[in-house]
């Protein structure tokens, strides 16, 4: 098991915790003094209170929406995944969208996002004037099918 370093910004800020014994993420919670109101369509950046120090450069932390937010009341991640990288040291903030029809209160201490650690390699990047054939090819988006 690795170890991530947590810095409580605030007292009040809840270190990240799993849920359950195989849970793959821990849960982020909102640091707020009052309830948040997220009308349909806002985004906003819901503070946790929390920086973290992943245990080297061969990590990264990514932070992803709560499955029961998102189909239960559309609270997402305004920008799809967050990736902290292992030399952020600032305040974890999560960049949340309402997608539903009504408003979503986030209460303070509620669990909004969950975040999983995950081993990380860095690529060479070479220009090259073609690349290998395959049997997909250039094709994307369905092109291999939906059974």
């Amino acid at each position: 098991m690795e170890t991530v370093r947590c810095k409580k910004l605030d007292p009040r800020a809840k270190l990240p915790a799993y849920a359950t014994p195989g849970a793959a993420a821990a849960d982020l919670c909102a640091l707020l003094d009052e309830p948040l109101t997220i009308a349909p369509g806002q985004r906003t950046l819901v503070p946790t209170g929390l920086a973290i120090e992943l245990p080297g450069a061969g990590f990264v932390a990514l932070v992803y929406a709560r499955s029961g937010l998102s189909i239960k009341h559309g609270l997402c991640m305004a920008n799809g995944v967050g990736v902290i990288d292992s030399d952020y040291r600032g305040e974890l903030r999560v960049p949340v969208i309402n997608l539903g029809d009504a408003p979503y209160t986030v209460q303070p201490g509620e669990r909004i996002a969950q975040l999983c650690i995950a081993p990380v390699t860095q690529a060479a990047f070479l220009p090259a004037d073609a690349l290998s054939d395959t049997d997909r090819g250039a094709g994307g988006f369905g092109s291999t099918g939906t059974v």
